[in-house]
């Protein structure tokens, strides 16, 4: 018999209804930490039979597999490294943190407690990229030369983070993927508008 895990998703905006709709689609969303108590109302109509909380602290105490932090970039280091702490794997939507510094202390604490830190990067996972990696491996392109990405669409605008900490972690970790290394250099040209 397989095991079956739960997940509790901390942030129920934008991004946070996409991670509640797929764990909830795969039969493992266990919870949702959500601060906003209208939000969380909402959700105990369309998702009823989980755990509902308005502090993490108290979602940390349940015993969930794991979570999904799908909250505003600038939380994300402060949440992360209390679940770490309370030593549960967790998926953290991009970018980790919005500094070098701050992404090292998650990595360094994240292996000294044995848990598993993803960054979401859900590109990888779709089929045209995979069919992509298949062709490349098969060599029928011949051998890769360069590969490049053009970013020309605003997106929504960020106060906290820039378009290079929004979209080219992406792009990167796609070419990374895909050559299976890491770049040699990386260039980004930008405008303010």
């Amino acid at each position: 018999m397989t095991k079956s895990y739960s997940v509790c998703v901390v942030g129920a905006g934008r991004w946070g209804k996409n991670h509640i709709r797929t764990l909830a689609e795969l039969g493992t969303l266990g919870g949702i930490v959500e601060s906003n108590f209208k939000e969380l109302n909402a959700l105990k109509l369309t998702y009823p039979g989980i755990q509902y909380f308005s502090e993490l602290k108290t979602a940390l105490s349940h015993g969930f597999d794991g979570f999904t932090v799908a909250t505003p970039a600038e939380t994300h280091f402060e949440i992360a490294k209390q679940i770490i702490e309370s030593g549960t794997h967790l998926l953290v939507e991009k970018p980790l943190s919005l500094n070098r510094e701050d992404a090292v202390i998650l990595q360094e604490l994240s292996l000294k407690k044995n848990v598993n830190l993803m960054v979401g990067h859900v590109l990888l996972f779709h089929p045209a990229i995979q069919k992509i990696k298949e062709v490349l491996i098969s060599g029928k392109l011949g051998k890769l030369q360069y590969l490049y990405s053009n970013r020309l669409n605003l997106g929504a605008v960020r106060t906290e983070e820039n378009i290079l900490w929004s979209f080219a972690p992406h792009d990167i970790s796609l070419f990374q993927y895909l050559i299976g290394d890491f770049p040699i250099s990386i260039d980004s040209f930008g405008g303010a508008f």
